[in-house]
C-alpha cells in the first residue's frame, strides 16, 4: 500500500508530495523529531527571516532522506494538490502539526486544498 501524502508549511505556497509511506504512524514520529530540531536551531540562531522557505527546503532534504528510504523518485515539490493523497500534514506557524484527511470534494477537485478536508483528531494518530 503506497499511502501518498502532502506536507504543507504555513506561509509557503509550495506543496511537498510523497507518493508512499504517508501514514501518520510513519510520518508523525519522523516529522515531529525533525521539527523539534528545526525549531531549536532557529531559536538558538535567533533567525526568523524566511522561516517558511527554510522549513520547506529542510523538510525536503532532511525529512525526505528518512521518509524516502533511498528512493527519492516518490518525493516532489510543486504548486498543485494531488488527488490521490490519503493525508495532508499542515505545519503551522504555531509549530504544531495538524493532520487532515481528504473528503470526496477534495478527490473531485483537489485544488480546494484543506477546505475540502477534515481534521484528524490528534489522539487518533
Amino acid at each position: 500500500m503506497s499511502t501518498p501524502c502532502h506536507i504543507i508549511v504555513e506561509g509557503n505556497p509550495a506543496l511537498i508530495y510523497a507518493s508512499r509511506n504517508g501514514t501518520p504512524a510513519k510520518v508523525l514520529p519522523i516529522l515531529n523529531r525533525f521539527l523539534g530540531t528545526f525549531w531549536q536551531e532557529r531559536d538558538i540562531s535567533g533567525e526568523v527571516n524566511d522561516t517558511p522557505e527554510c522549513l520547506v527546503a529542510q523538510i525536503v532534504v532532511r525529512f525526505g532522506f528518512e521518509i524516502c528510504e533511498d528512493d527519492y523518485s516518490n518525493l516532489r515539490v510543486g504548486m498543485h494538490y494531488y488527488p490521490d493523497v490519503d493525508y495532508l500534514y499542515f505545519v503551522g506557524n504555531d509549530r504544531h502539526v495538524r493532520v487532515w484527511v481528504p473528503e470526496s470534494s477534495y478527490r473531485a477537485n483537489p485544488s480546494l486544498g484543506l477546505q475540502a478536508c477534515r481534521e484528524l483528531v490528534a489522539d487518533v494518530c
